[in-house]
């Protein structure tokens, strides 16, 4: 199984770490023929405008846009913003999930915190959120299944068929279990599909 992580910037070092630890061989993701033979890809955090800058800089909004109809796909908040169909301003997405999103939701670097949190489909207790200039979810179309809401009710993460979306940095916490849970998913796609390409 290979995942690949979009390498353009943002902390893309750290979902890769997680991945050799959980024995998958990761691959950098920078430009599209390296999007081919996936089983998987990671869209990590960052920052999202400079995100959607590079992705177009160097050709990879449609092609990420095509392989996300035959792998999963997960975004951790940049990466979050980066997959939802509306994000409150003109910048560039791929508008792959049926959401609606507000940027930085919670302020600015210093209002950065830590939550603990129950998600759908992750036994074991609560897992542990660190949100760092988040980005919520203010409203999900047909189809988008909420998996995690704040106190608050502000949703947090959610999964859409094969895509998976989070607001909070799980390669930062030294617990793999949403990982895996991604992996499970790029598995169980990969045997019903065979490994997909573009």
């Amino acid at each position: 199984m290979k995942i690949g992580v979009l390498a353009l910037q943002g902390d893309f070092q750290e979902h890769c770490s997680v991945l050799q630890e959980l024995g998958v061989e990761p691959r950098e993701v920078r430009l599209p023929a390296q999007l081919r033979g996936l089983s998987g890809l990671i869209i990590p955090g960052g920052e999202s405008t400079t995100l959607g800058k590079l992705a177009t800089t160097y050709g990879l909004l449609d092609p990420l846009r095509v392989v996300s109809r035959s792998i999963p796909v997960w975004g951790t908040c940049a990466g979050l913003v980066f997959m939802a169909k509306n994000v409150g301003i003109d910048q560039s997405v791929l508008g792959i999930m049926d959401m609606v999103v507000q940027r930085n939701a919670f302020g600015r670097q210093v209002d950065s915190f830590e939550e603990d949190l129950e998600i759908k489909g992750i036994e074991g207790g609560p897992f542990h959120g660190i949100f760092i200039r988040a980005p919520v979810i203010t409203e999900i179309g047909q189809g988008v299944n909420v998996l995690c809401r704040l106190g608050d009710g502000r949703i947090v993460a959610v999964r859409q068929d094969r895509l998976l979306a989070t607001s909070f940095h799980p390669e930062l916490t030294g617990d793999y279990r949403l990982h895996k849970y991604f992996l499970q998913l790029a598995d169980a796609d990969e045997q019903i599909q065979g490994s997909p390409g573009i």
